[in-house]
């Protein structure tokens, strides 16, 4: 398989240093098929004597150092002077086709243009039975072809249509396009045939094939042409100039190519050559290398319109790219939008792993991708462990601040990564934060890249015909090499789609940032309302609790009853707020709220707050909204309203509407006469803002001489209607026990607090137990439990900075029944650990503590 290029001998044809007006040697020679003059003013200093030196009937050593005019007659001078102007607007080469060079009716074509102060003249005869054309011919060629060319919307179908479409105007045998790689490499990515060629489609050739030199000159001079490899050639004269130097001929047409390349023609079974530049943005992106089985001569005109279809391609081939790019840009564009959708719904980037992984998979291909964000590693694919990650983010973090780090050998440049080569061989690492970073990694394991190469690649050097150099191999056979420890490489491309990737991300981050600002500025503020409520609340209770001690002076006969009601009252309150607790209730009668909060505050006119209408059940977000609101109702009709002496009362009256609300009146009669408040307090504005607010309801408050009258207005979310079973209301503890209970034996009272584990001691003491040992904390409970025969024991879930499983754990080895006191609505991991412990609720009374005592502890 042959390298479409021509290969060079080391400084030949290639930047060579042009020279001033004295008569110079030109290194190399030139093909058969043109002639070669080089002239500095009107002074001819170098001459090729090929085809057009017969014709010229002189020989080299008459024409060297001699004017212009000596050789053409004096128009043919003019003519060319002429288009020597005409190079001053245009780069290039300056074009002349069909052309009575001699005045004798023999037609040439001619190429002129400047190196350095030289111009140079080129000659090809229009020979009879070559590939000639026309202009307007050759035009409408160019113009159907790209035409076919635009019908195609993938780059790889245009390829091959271009491929295609220089076969047709140049008539050879093979075409092909080779691709230039980031490493220098080449692949056949497209390619034209006749018929009983061998495909060359997908070989590869190590960058060697092409020398840089070789390279730079693709860029300069974009056509090159062979036209018979077994052709003569035919020497400059004079060799060398007056300081030693050759002539520049990197533009010249007819310079002739090195024997080595010629040589490596013949292996393939080539006998004509031609290769065009693909230019992208000035850079050599690849080439049409041509081949031909036979001589074969194409017209300079005709070579001009192939030069002509690539500019144009070049342009469409840039076109489609900037597409493709411009569809990259598009598709991270979307995943922008898509993940600061996602991260605005309250997720953050670990929650969106997955989906970003996805949507990156989309742009850039991946074996592996991982996250490594506040301590937290997650990775789906072929990745490396947590703790091999770490080591990784060590290295990583050593790069430059907020860059794209990319690797196709992770192990040469990080030696640990040898250990999980077989999961990631290449990384292409994304920091999304500042120091310490976070990383978004996409990996990719070795590939054992089976790569068809047109010859050895390590063994591009070997003694030759001509010498030590490159020389052709004899065999085109596809070799494959297999890459070891290296990934397949990270394109430019997506090198650029990772960076705007990275901007997405850091985007993101900086908005989680605020958010979570926002959330924890919104945290403080929540806190310092739920605060002020509290206090509030503590307050209202305090004040409650001292308005009940009041009231029950004048209810009591004895110091015992008053005990007794005034008991009874502040277990009934907080049995109410209990409910307020329990966010884990389902639906709850609207009747049973009402009874609880009148039983906590007014029990003993209980009879003076009636119902009518339907039965309806609340949601438990409407449940705990109307329990604050009936508790501030409740709370300010036994302070001043009909409640608050003995004759007035309460009115409920709830009304089920057909599409599902309900409407509740909160009417009072028969008290003192009602003024409106000069100033709304916090209880005022929970009635009146509660129900709109949290229930989206509506509030509508009276304040009538007669009496305050309310109605509130509850949608169909919040309401319904219940069975008649559902409205039994609980009773106290006290008519839950059939029979009265007495402990048997001692007890034990684990209790923190003084006050309390007093009342505890009592309790025990009042039930029968014939001695209490009380206990502030966890080890003077076990020290009890050790050295006394307990027979019982109230054990308090929160002993200070302790609990009390440790307690509850000896009490299970030992057989001893207790039972969990708690302030909270739940006992946490205590009663995890027993489930089937009984549990009180503070605060609690004789009573209660007798509704839950275990038969094996009573007499």
């Amino acid at each position: 398989m042959n390298t479409p290029q021509a290969l060079l001998k080391p400084g030949e044809d290639v930047d060579l240093t042009s020279c001033d007006r004295e008569p110079i040697h030109i290194l190399g020679n030139v093909q058969d098929f043109g002639c070669l003059i080089a002239m500095s003013s009107d002074w001819i200093v170098a001459h090729a004597s090929v085809n057009c030196g017969d014709v010229i009937n002189r020989p080299a050593s008459e024409m060297i150092g001699k004017p212009v005019s000596a050789v053409f007659e004096e128009e043919t001078v003019h003519f060319l002077r002429s288009r020597l102007q005409v190079l001053s607007y245009q780069e290039g080469a300056a074009r002349v086709f069909g052309f009575d060079l001699l005045g004798d009716g023999r037609l040439f074509d001619i190429s002129l243009h400047q190196m350095g102060r030289f111009f140079i003249f080129e000659f090809e005869p229009v020979v009879a039975g070559g590939s000639s054309s026309t202009a307007s011919e050759d035009a409408a060629s160019v113009q159907a072809l790209l035409a076919r060319l635009k019908r195609h919307d993938q780059t790889d179908k245009m390829l091959n249509e271009a491929a295609r479409s220089m076969r047709a105007l140049t008539g050879m045998d093979r075409v092909m396009v080779y691709k230039f790689a980031e490493d220098g490499s080449g692949e056949v990515v497209a390619e034209a045939l006749a018929s009983g060629q061998e495909p060359y489609l997908g070989l590869r050739y190590p960058a060697s094939d092409i020398p840089k030199q070789a390279r730079a000159l693709y860029e300069k001079s974009v056509l090159r042409i062979i036209g018979d490899i077994d052709a003569p050639v035919h020497a400059i004269h004079p060799e060398f100039g007056a300081d030693g130097e050759p002539l520049d001929l990197s533009m010249a047409v007819t310079r002739a190519v090195s024997p080595i390349h010629l040589e490596y023609l013949r292996n393939m079974g080539v006998q004509a050559s031609m290769s065009v530049s693909i230019l992208r943005k000035g850079k050599l992106w690849g080439l049409f290398a041509c081949h031909h089985r036979t001589p074969i001569n194409i017209s300079y005109q005709r070579r001009s319109a192939v030069e002509l279809f690539v500019q144009l391609f070049n342009y469409e081939l840039a076109q489609k790219e900037t597409e493709t790019e411009l569809a990259d840009l598009e598709k991270s564009r979307l995943v922008h939008d898509r993940l600061m959708s996602q991260i605005s719904s309250g997720r953050t980037l670990h929650d969106v792993f997955e989906t970003v992984a996805d949507d990156i998979a989309d742009i850039i291909a991946f074996d592996g991708i991982a996250i490594y964000s506040e301590g937290t590693y997650r990775s789906v694919g072929s990745a490396p462990t947590e703790e091999e990650f770490l080591g990784l983010a060590r290295f990583l973090n050593t790069a430059e601040t907020s860059s794209v780090v990319a690797m196709d050998e992770l192990s040469a440049r990080y030696p640990p990564a040898a250990d999980y080569l077989d999961r990631a061989a290449g990384l292409l690492a994304i920091p999304i934060s500042r120091r310490p970073r976070d990383y978004l990694v996409l990996f990719r394991r070795e590939v054992a890249r089976s790569v068809r190469w047109a010859g050895n690649p390590e063994k591009p050097v070997e003694v030759g015909p001509n010498g030590i150099r490159l020389t052709p191999r004899k065999s085109f056979d596809a070799w494959r090499e297999v890459v070891h420890g290296k990934s397949a490489p990270w394109r430019k491309a997506e090198m650029k789609a990772a960076d705007a990737l990275r901007v997405t991300l850091l985007e993101v981050v900086l908005k989680l940032a605020d958010e979570t600002n926002a959330t924890r500025q919104r945290a403080q503020e929540q806190q310092e309302l739920l605060i002020a409520e509290l206090n509030h609340r503590v307050r209202n209770i305090l004040n409650l609790i001292q308005g009940l001690m009041n009231q029950g002076r004048g209810d009591a006969v004895t110091i015992d009853d008053y005990c007794r009601v005034l008991d009874d009252r502040i277990r009934s309150m907080a049995r109410a707020h209990d409910q307020l607790t329990q966010t884990e209730w389902g639906w709850v009668p609207f009747e049973r709220l009402v009874k609880t909060e009148t039983e906590a505050f007014i029990s003993s006119k209980n009879a003076r707050v009636t119902f009518e209408g339907d039965a309806v059940a609340l949601s438990p977000n409407g449940f705990t909204t109307m329990a604050l609101v009936v508790h501030e109702l409740m709370t300010n009709s036994a302070k001043y309203g009909a409640l608050s002496d003995g004759s007035g009362g309460v009115q409920l009256s709830v009304r089920a509407n057909a599409d599902g609300s309900a409407n509740i009146i909160w009417a009072e009669s028969g008290g003192p006469a009602v003024q409106a408040p000069t100033r709304k307090g916090f209880g005022t504005t929970i009635i009146e803002r509660s129900i709109p607010f949290e229930l989206k309801g509506t509030a509508k408050v009276n304040y009538r001489m007669t009496g305050l009258e309310a109605e509130f207005w509850l949608p169909s979310t919040h309401v319904r209607e219940v069975e008649e079973e559902e409205l039994v209301v609980q009773t106290t503890a006290e008519t839950e026990v059939a029979n009265a209970r007495t402990l048997k034996g001692e007890a034990l009272a684990a209790e923190d607090n003084m006050i309390i584990s007093m009342d505890v001691v009592d309790i025990l003491e009042e039930l029968g137990a014939s001695r209490v040992h009380a206990a502030p904390s966890v080890r003077d409970a076990l020290r009890i439990l050790e050295n006394e025969t307990i027979s019982f024991a109230v054990l308090d879930v929160n002993l200070g900075t302790e609990t009390s499983i440790a307690i509850a754990e000896k009490c299970k080895e030992l057989s001893i029944p207790f039972i969990l006191a708690t302030g909270y609505s739940g006992t946490g991991g205590v009663l995890d650990e027993f489930p089937k412990a009984k549990v009180i609720q503070k605060p609690y009374s004789l009573a209660d503590v007798r509704a839950v005592l275990p038969e094996e502890a009573c007499t």
